[in-house]
């Protein structure tokens, strides 16, 4: 599910400011941008992480500001000048445009963290911004909740969308032995008109009937409706168990359109397939 939080933050000679995004994922894989210096915040920030989701791609940035102007901060002449002068050939040529000054500093380790006035001793630092962070992250938990509320009503719309097709599919008069065995008269009447005898017309029907039965499919098909509502009441995480209940969906569907010998049913068909379709496309989205 993807979602968005921002959370500001302050601590004695420290502002902050945790902005957190997710994305859709098979799995969690939490990522982290932290300042220089600050990388050891990031085990700790995971685990805050794995504590809340199942799955997702989870980015959050951590943007600190030190409230003192004399903060002594200083650029790493040496390195600057190293990236420029390997830079130099591309930028005579032409290859790469020239780089402002702004850009250059965002760069990791062109200002020396060790004369930013990091102390040693961070603990209680380290503690309000990883407090600010969890904030963050269950404010993105809300944010995700608010859009699954809304993903739960387009799937429940597309099961009862299967659901109906599903009816169609079993009140079709297709599905009915009786029609088979009419249709098959008739053709025969057709090919044969000499006709066939009421016993041979009853085996040849019973062969086709059981050919295009279609029952036991709808039969699981209602069964699968039942396991799909039961998992849309739980909640989340039943992405992956209703990601292959879809596949389930879609192998009945392939099955009632390769048995239908019937344009009408097989259109039911492929109207059941595009709506699994859908919903499977939308469950990529359920944790």
């Amino acid at each position: 599910m993807t979602g968005f939080a921002r959370v500001d933050g302050r601590s004695p000679g420290w502002t902050w400011t945790w902005e957190a995004r997710s994305v859709n994922g098979k799995g969690l894989e939490a990522r982290y941008r932290l300042p220089n210096g600050f990388e050891r915040l990031e085990p700790k920030a995971r685990d805050l992480a794995k504590a809340r989701f199942a799955r997702g791609n989870v980015n959050a940035t951590l943007n600190l500001r030190r409230e003192s102007e004399a903060s002594g901060a200083q650029i790493d002449m040496a390195r600057l000048r190293s990236l420029l002068d390997q830079a130099a050939p591309l930028l005579e040529s032409g290859q790469v445009a020239r780089p402002s000054l702004d850009g250059l500093l965002a760069l990791p380790g062109m200002i020396d963290s060790e004369q930013v006035g990091i102390s040693d001793d961070m603990t209680a630092l380290d503690t309000a911004l990883l407090t600010s962070l969890g904030e963050a992250l269950d404010a993105l938990v809300s944010a995700r909740r608010e859009e699954g509320a809304a993903l739960s009503a387009v799937l429940t719309g597309h099961v009862e969308d299967i659901t109906r097709l599903i009816g169609e599919a079993a009140s079709h008069s297709a599905t009915r032995t009786d029609a088979i065995k009419d249709r098959l008269s008739a053709k025969f009447a057709e090919l044969l008109p000499e006709g066939l005898d009421e016993d041979r017309l009853a085996t040849e029907a019973a062969v086709l009937a059981v050919k295009m039965d279609v029952r036991e499919e709808l039969d699981r098909l209602q069964a699968h409706i039942v396991s799909a509502r039961d998992l849309l009441a739980q909640g989340s995480p039943v992405g992956r168990k209703l990601d292959f209940l879809s596949q389930e969906f879609n192998r009945e569907a392939n099955t009632l359109c390769s048995k239908s010998s019937d344009s009408s049913l097989t259109a039911i068909g492929l109207s059941l397939k595009n709506t699994v379709d859908q919903f499977r496309e939308q469950i990529q989205n359920v944790e």
